[in-house]
């Protein structure tokens, strides 16, 4: 017998990355749902746009999620004005590409601070919050990499397969709890992040709006990880019952394991590896 879906109507939801690309796409989903959202992102001018554009239950803020103090002043504001967060959606991230040995130290932890420690931090900072409260659902946004590794993506594959990882130790930790915790592991989105990316045969191309309808879902429907889409979860469950030869052999045969080495250095790319580059401390040496 299937569950009922969980009401959402009057929530308060935290998105971070959410002024543009899929974090604005599951603001916008949520609002639909009646959801009271605060959208958090290093483009405070956006943020605020972005948020005007839904309408009254949504608003904008600068969040720097690499800055830690500044985002538990964050959460405490948005509780404060807003009420308590019932939902965080951890989905701030970037995705520089580019071979191991060309990839600097910078790059390296601006991917660290923003993909895995940020999503750490809001998390346990989310945890404080909701475990008092017997309730509350964080939904870590993390990817396919996170699970099937890509060449010309390792740093950003390692983030995302921490993030797999932590996401499913804390809801471990969560159990009986009354918060629920998810991952949401999407493949390639047709978003700014994935510029440069051509079309492959055999990997489905889906859009935000896809992935928002699926962090949408688990929250009504709560579930440990989703994939978006569903056949890639398919995919990677098969990996685990064939050689690692068999799987590499079909990845070049659908020509995925050269989605992130085509589009290395591309000029498609150019406009988003430079703001990418300013997403963290330290990380502006790149530029």
């Amino acid at each position: 017998m299937a569950r009922e879906a969980r009401p959402l109507m009057g929530k308060v939801a935290v998105v971070t990355g959410g002024a543009r690309g899929i974090g604005a796409a599951v603001a916008a989903e949520l609002v639909h749902a009646g959801v009271k959202v605060v959208i958090g992102d290093l483009d405070g001018d956006l943020a605020v746009r972005t948020a005007a554009e839904l309408g009254a239950n949504a608003h904008g803020l600068r969040l720097d999620v690499s800055d830690r103090p500044a985002f538990t002043a964050f959460l405490d504001q948005v509780e404060a004005e807003i009420g308590p967060v019932d939902v965080l959606v951890n989905n701030a991230g970037i995705m520089p590409i580019g071979l191991i040995e060309d990839e600097s130290d910078q790059v390296t932890t601006a991917q660290l601070a923003v993909n895995l420690h940020a999503v750490i931090h809001g998390t346990r900072e989310a945890v404080r919050r909701m475990r008092p409260r017997a309730t509350g659902h964080v939904v870590n946004v993390a990817s396919v990499a996170g699970r099937l590794p890509v060449a010309a993506g390792a740093t950003y594959c390692a983030t995302k397969f921490a993030v797999v990882g932590f996401t499913e130790a804390v809801r471990q930790e969560m159990l009986g709890s009354g918060v629920e915790v998810s991952c949401v592991l999407p493949g390639i989105v047709r978003t700014e992040l994935a510029a440069g990316l051509k079309d492959s045969k055999g990997v489905k191309v889906v859009t935000a709006q896809d992935v928002a309808a699926a962090v949408v879902g688990v929250l009504r429907s709560p579930r440990p990880e989703v994939y978006v889409p569903r056949s890639a979860g398919r995919a990677v469950r098969a990996s685990a019952f064939v050689p690692r030869g068999f799987t590499e052999w079909l990845a070049r045969r659908m020509g995925a394991e050269r989605l992130f080495l085509d589009a290395a250095g591309s000029a498609d790319r150019r406009d988003y590896e430079q703001r990418a580059a300013h997403s963290a401390p330290g990380a502006e040496e790149t530029a």
